[in-house]
């Protein structure tokens, strides 16, 4: 992406150091370093702190970039995958009163098998998010387009936040249960 190049070149420009930039915007160096190499990208925040450090508007910071973020976060992948889990797992809840009826304990691995698919595409999911930095580039196109960017900075807190998503599975797993006891009740178990 640009972005890295251009904030590489502003910064020697300006003749700092990644050190002293650190100290200016307040991150660490390693940041800056992680920036610059394309490892990982400047928040909303940091930009913004940017292109008034280096006086340039963030328009001509990110050029290039805005419509590249875009691309990413609405990647083919990761709907494959989320469908990929929804399916599997939902076929894992549907299918475990049914195997279990008529295939006794043995049946049980369809479920199993169908449900680690769906764990599986879940980790897939999470790996991408977290290497294209799809939460940072949704505030960041939010900004662009004069969209609500708290609103985008929100939703990446709380999908930091262990007690939601804990709250989360907790509230996945419950549904998951009705459907299997449901599941079972239809095939005639109970």
């Amino acid at each position: 992406m640009n972005l890295s190049k251009q904030i590489k070149k502003l910064r020697e420009t300006a003749g700092f150091s990644q050190e002293e930039l650190s100290e200016r915007i307040y991150v660490s160096r390693q940041t800056i370093s992680n920036w610059e190499n394309e490892r990982s990208y400047p928040d909303i925040h940091n930009l913004l702190l940017l292109s008034v450090l280096f006086d340039v508007t963030l328009d001509e910071l990110v050029k290039g970039d805005v419509e590249t973020m875009k691309k990413v976060i609405k990647k083919d992948e990761m709907d494959k995958y989320s469908y990929i889990m929804m399916g599997t797992i939902g076929a894992a809840a549907i299918s475990f009163g049914p195997a279990w009826k008529f295939l006794g304990d043995k049946g049980l691995v369809i479920p199993l098998v169908l449900w680690m698919v769906g764990m599986w595409a879940a980790i897939k999911i999470e790996k991408i998010k977290k290497e294209k930095n799809i939460k940072t580039y949704k505030e960041i196109v939010a900004y662009m387009d004069g969209d609500n960017v708290e609103e985008k900075r929100q939703e990446r807190s709380l999908g930091k936040d262990l007690l939601s998503k804990t709250m989360i599975v907790i509230v996945f797993t419950a549904v998951v249960l009705v459907v299997v006891l449901a599941s079972m009740w239809i095939s005639g178990m109970f």
